[in-house]
């Protein structure tokens, strides 16, 4: 009986530690770096490493200087993601920069795999978040402050000055992601249907219509 009694205590305290090691990722690095090797044809939740690394591979100027912002919604993203910076490979952080014309707007969308911190670089910008229960968190930001907005949440920055604004913007990912909400909704591919959007946003197929042809896929 003895016997027994011990053997169940010892299952019970080794099978959390047993099935944790199925269910759990390694929470820190297993080596210095794991440059992304963009080239590769492995497909993984993430990027392989390669082997030929140089100091290249950690730097990114793209930051340094103020995009050009003539474009439909006057605002223009310049990321800093793995993408740019293969060294961020593992890292799990990332950033950007985003340029506001005067009445520039970067349009409601979300990051799916990132929290977001902005910092004003120079400018003024209103902000805001919309919660699941449709609550919008807004705020008006100036030089040196910040603002973040938590993951999968729909948010928005628009500049209503006189004068371009810019911030800086940190991510809790190497590539987080960006959905914006009217381009997924009337410019994907294959479309949605009409009948979907027309009941959805109470409009009629025209007016969906109109809209679909604004955000079109361009080829």
């Amino acid at each position: 009986m003895a016997t027994s009694t011990y053997a169940l205590l010892v299952i019970s305290i080794m099978m959390p530690i047993f099935l944790s090691s199925f269910v759990s990722a390694d929470p820190d690095l297993l080596q210095d770096v794991c440059v992304a090797d963009l080239a590769s044809d492995i497909k993984l939740n993430g990027f392989p490493c390669k082997s030929n690394i140089t100091a290249d591979d950690f730097f990114f100027p793209g930051l340094a200087k103020a995009a050009l912002t003539n474009n439909t919604f006057g605002a223009t993203v310049t990321p800093a993601f793995v993408t740019q910076l293969p060294g961020l490979n593992t890292f799990g952080v990332s950033m950007a920069r985003i340029d506001y014309a005067p009445g520039g707007l970067n349009p409601p969308h979300t990051h799916p795999r990132a929290a977001e911190i902005v910092f004003v670089l120079t400018g003024e910008l209103d902000v805001g978040f919309i919660t699941t229960a449709n609550k919008l968190f807004t705020k008006t930001i100036k030089m040196g402050e910040v603002f973040t907005f938590p993951r999968g949440l729909i948010h928005f920055q628009i500049n209503n000055g006189k004068v371009p604004a810019a911030v800086i913007a940190a991510f809790n990912s190497q590539l987080p992601g960006t959905q914006r909400a009217a381009d997924a909704l009337f410019g994907s591919s294959p479309a949605v249907e009409d009948v979907v959007l027309t009941k959805a946003f109470q409009i009629g197929t025209k007016e969906v219509e109109k809209i679909k042809a604004k955000f079109a896929p361009k080829n």
